[in-house]
């Protein structure tokens, strides 16, 4: 007998031999039906892997993760087998799952793959699904493997440097590919398949090598997800903040200027100086002095902090100064810079904690192919800011963090996130700087902290920073897409490399701990995330322009400009629309560019000293009439339910 632990903690026997679907079958019939991939310590398997140790079971469906990454490689090789069988004589390379689908490598040779073919392709693929083939791993030797691929430079080669007794076989129907294993229990489980592009890629992303076809797909077990699914990324495209960003006239990009280098237009400027300000408020409030940082600093800043060793290569070439030696580089990131602020002077516990905030411009050098609208970009403003305090203060402080961070997300609308704890790999700890005792410390305060907050949290190791865990605040926008916005930070490390210290109670000298925080991360990523989530209707207190006024004729212009003087006084940002237009076209464009509210004027509104309301995106709803100070106090309460009031 062998004992298997479930993920709920409970230990059941079984025989040994004991397959993973076996045990799923003896927990529920109607569970079993659903379980489409199992991983054993650790290790992915497939769902009649015989288990013969005792060990930890985790059965996965579709609803998982791990589920659908076995369901969308499963299906890479469903496709991989109607390719060949469609485009004879091409050679496969790789197929794994990615982020919602999977794809195929493929050398076609001379024949080529395009649009027409996606619906043939499709087709076969879910022909061939019908059936119901079981995939079924199997063992091979080097020499057979290499025999099976004799004709395939590409499976050579990665047969090459694979050991015997490690390489295997996975077969379905009359296929048969090179694969470490993770699929789903048969074909018959496929029921939705889209082809969704092509697209060039070099072989094991090498430059240097001949360039292959990249065939994008996904795959659901209904019909009606891969519909939803579809209608998803046109609502996603949609609401692309580049698109966004054009049409509300935020931010463009110059060739001349440069690639990732946004250009911030006026209305895209007083965006991110309003979103500024809203932040400097709060941590004025909450202690925070600010502080400002050069756009350049000597490499041996970033040599001291570790950072030029981990992302030297990463970065913009050095800057070369007429004195012979001496080289500057465009500033990557805030951290050491705050240091050495820290250290202009000496601190006493008492005058701890010290926390200096920053809006900082850094730069990175991201490949071409990887920049994306305002996501990726080689130059970006972080709301940058560094808590130094004693061991004592750690707990106290980082959990004023996280408090700060739900005061951002709660007043712009970001009410669905996970906090992830982002630790250590457990294995791999060469890539971290500093020692097991100072790491230890650092993840059971995030732990810790996380836990007294109550926050939904989860635990990821191998995401930490280089030199301290995290605890990375994961938001999910209203398409349900995930995203890492705002990130805390423990660091025990900085400090020793910087020398930082303080005298203590005792009179001897000690580290500081230093805290990193950015709830926005980035103000360039944040504002395209926050446009996508909202398509571009930002919260009131937000709005580039929160009203305009649409006069219905010329002879009402006076009285249009006498409202648009009352709204400045009590602070409401609007704007005239005086075109030569009639109101129907005023309107329209007023709803394209997103404005909430419509002020149209004419002869009664100008006799009573009044306005007529129309609200964006509630066509056919009718106007409603009211005074300049009764739309102030609409405008005034709305604001008050969205902006929350910080409280420290």
């Amino acid at each position: 007998m062998i004992k298997i632990t479930l993920p709920d903690g409970s230990i059941r026997e079984f025989a040994s031999g004991v397959t993973p679907m076996e045990v799923a079958k003896s927990i529920s019939e109607g569970f079993a039906r659903n379980v489409i991939s199992a991983s054993f310590n650790g290790t992915t398997i497939e769902t009649e892997t015989p288990l013969t140790t005792d060990g930890s079971l985790i059965l996965y469906t579709w609803n998982d993760a791990e589920g659908k990454k076995a369901f969308w490689h499963s299906t890479s090789h469903v496709m991989a087998q109607a390719l060949e069988e469609l485009f004879p004589g091409i050679q496969l390379t790789l197929g794994p799952a990615i982020s919602n689908g999977f794809y195929y490598d493929v050398d076609f040779g001379d024949q080529k793959i395009t649009d027409a073919d996606f619906k043939k392709i499709e087709d076969r693929v879910l022909e061939i699904s019908r059936g119901k083939h079981e995939f079924k791993m199997r063992p091979v030797s080097k020499a057979e493997a290499l025999e099976m691929y004799k004709d395939n430079v590409y499976k050579t080669e990665l047969i090459s440097n694979l050991e015997d007794g490690t390489i295997t076989f996975c077969d379905h129907s009359t296929f048969t590919d090179l694969c470490r294993g993770g699929h789903i229990p048969n074909t018959g489980i496929i029921k939705a398949m889209k082809i969704m592009s092509v697209a060039g890629a070099y072989w094991r992303g090498d430059e240097k090598n001949k360039q292959l076809t990249r065939v994008y797909g996904t795959s659901f077990p209904k019909q009606k997800d891969l519909t939803e699914y579809l209608e998803l990324l046109e609502e996603a495209k949609r609401r692309d903040h580049r698109k966004l960003g054009k049409e509300l006239e935020l931010f463009a990009f110059s060739q001349k200027v440069g690639q990732g280098l946004p250009l911030w237009l006026p209305k895209g400027a007083a965006l991110r100086d309003r979103l500024e300000q809203f932040l400097k408020r709060a941590q004025k409030k909450a202690g925070y002095e600010q502080v400002v940082t050069p756009h350049i600093g000597q490499k041996e800043l970033y040599v001291t902090s570790g950072h030029y060793a981990k992302y030297g290569a990463d970065s913009f070439q050095p800057i070369h100064t007429p004195a012979e030696g001496e080289e500057f580089l465009l500033k990557p990131m805030n951290c050491p810079h705050h240091c050495e602020i820290y250290n202009v002077r000496p601190w006493s516990y008492k005058d701890l904690p010290k926390r200096y905030a920053e809006f900082g411009t850094v730069y990175r050098y991201e490949q071409s192919g990887e920049l994306h609208g305002l996501t990726r970009v080689r130059g970006f403003t972080q709301d940058d800011a560094h808590i130094f305090c004693t061991p004592e203060q750690l707990d106290e402080e980082f959990k004023k963090v996280i408090d700060l961070v739900l005061y951002v997300f709660g007043s712009l609308g970001f009410e669905n996130f996970t906090a992830q704890i982002s630790l250590r790999d457990q294995e791999n700890r060469e890539k971290y700087i500093g020692s097991d005792e100072n790491w230890e410390k650092a993840e059971n305060a995030i732990i810790n902290a996380a836990a007294d907050k109550g926050l939904n949290t989860v635990v990821e190791y191998g995401e930490a920073a280089f030199y301290g865990p995290k605890l990375d605040f994961m938001v999910k926008d209203a398409l349900g897409r995930q995203w890492q916005l705002g990130t805390i930070q423990v660091d025990y490390n900085l400090p020793e490399r910087f020398e930082l210290t303080y005298k203590g109670a005792d009179n001897e000298l000690h580290r500081p701990v230093m805290i990193h925080r950015a709830p926005f991360g980035s103000m360039e990523r944040f504002i395209a995330i926050l446009l996508e989530h909202t398509a571009g209707n930002f919260p009131l207190w937000l709005m580039p322009e929160q009203a305009i006024i649409l006069s219905l004729s010329e002879k009402y212009e006076i009285y249009a400009k006498k409202v648009l003087d009352l709204l400045e006084n009590h602070e409401i940002r609007a704007l005239i629309d005086n075109r030569s237009e009639t109101i129907g076209k005023k309107i329209r464009d007023a709803e394209m560019q997103k404005i909430p509210f419509m002020l149209i004027v004419g002869e009664e509104e100008e006799k009573n000293g009044t306005i007529s309301i129309r609200r964006h995106g509630q066509e056919g709803k009718g106007n409603i009439t009211v005074t300049i100070d009764e739309f102030v106090a609409i405008v005034n309460e709305e604001i008050k339910k969205t902006l929350k009031v910080f409280t420290v």
